[in-house]
């Protein structure tokens, strides 16, 4: 009798440990904040040189952004403004002044070359990735190529 009144609370403490930490296991861990979680990229490709290859002319204003992204660091939007009626020569060179005007000039070089193409490259730094995020041009396309 003596063992048995000694057991039951014993077992009773268990089976309220045991239970507690069952509840504990079910609640959801609480998330870290964004801001201190590294975006995650999406699959980017890096190179030290890129090729913006313009395809045809403005047939209305309109808009292109670029990202520019630095190997393990934040990105850089290029945004380019382009008027209706530009050549194809034309948005080449926007193209290259919003890189110019948005990239900093000791780590990029950005030139045109063959009058449609714009070359970006890396001076220091680490290698980057171009994409482009969106285009409201009609009839203008871009290539983007890593050399």
């Amino acid at each position: 009798m003596k063992l048995a009144s000694f057991l039951r609370p014993a077992v009773l403490a268990a089976i309220t440990v045991l239970a507690v930490q069952s509840v504990r296991a079910q609640e959801p861990v609480p998330a870290e904040p964004a801001a201190s979680e590294p975006a995650a990229a999406p699959n980017l490709k890096y190179s030290n040189k890129w090729r913006i290859e313009v395809k045809e002319g403005a047939n209305n204003d309109g808009v292109a952004r670029f990202r520019v992204t630095p190997e393990g660091e934040a990105a850089i939007e290029v945004t380019v403004n382009v008027k209706d009626g530009r050549s194809e020569n034309g948005v080449a060179s926007d193209v290259r002044e919003a890189f110019k005007a948005a990239l900093d000039k000791k780590r990029f070089k950005v030139e045109k070359d063959d009058g449609e193409d714009v070359l970006v490259k890396k001076k220091g730094g680490p290698n980057f990735s171009i994409e482009l995020l969106e285009s409201t041009l009609k009839g203008t396309h871009f290539d983007l190529d890593r050399e």
